[in-house]
């Protein structure tokens, strides 16, 4: 026989009895079964266990941000006027000019070209040529609008500017 006065063969009251000895010191008690019985009967402890006390919050530090370190480093002013930034109107965008029409223009008969040309009456062995051409002559006058050198205006003598 073992210590709990059962069969070591009788696996279901062994095992009743490992159950009961955890229950009766309060393991696997919840709060709604704390007035009921256990299976043999004996009753089960009224209160669980007291869960350990919070632990207290972490003081703010640079890695956490919050005000702490920021008024330490920046001063409370800085802080305060961070919060109240409104960025100005960003400048209206440029119209396009005629050349960005024009490389528009051959973009779209290109790609037309190439995906449907049985639309307009064209064979797809003379539209596939000619939708690769025509996007090839966009794409050559996209590059030769783009400005090189300082802007309009500049100094070029003046150095990096921003």
């Amino acid at each position: 026989m073992s210590a709990h006065g059962t069969d070591p063969d009788d696996v279901d009251a062994t095992f009743a009895a490992i159950v009961a000895d955890l229950r009766a010191e309060g393991v696997g008690v919840f709060a709604d079964e704390s007035l009921e019985q256990s299976a043999e009967g004996e009753p089960r402890p009224e209160k669980p266990p007291s869960p350990p006390p919070p632990a207290p919050e972490p003081e703010t530090s640079w890695r956490t941000g919050g005000p702490g370190w920021e008024d330490t480093l920046l001063g409370e002013d800085v802080a305060d006027d961070n919060e109240h930034y409104e960025p100005p109107e960003p400048p209206p965008l440029p119209r396009p000019g005629k050349g960005a029409f024009i490389v528009l223009l051959f973009f779209l008969i290109g790609l037309f070209l190439l995906i449907a040309p049985g639309l307009i009456g064209i064979s797809s062995s003379l539209g596939t040529p000619l939708g690769i051409l025509s996007l090839a002559t966009a794409i050559a006058l996209l590059l030769l609008r783009v400005k090189q050198g300082p802007p309009d205006g500049a100094d070029p003598s003046n150095g990096a500017q921003v």
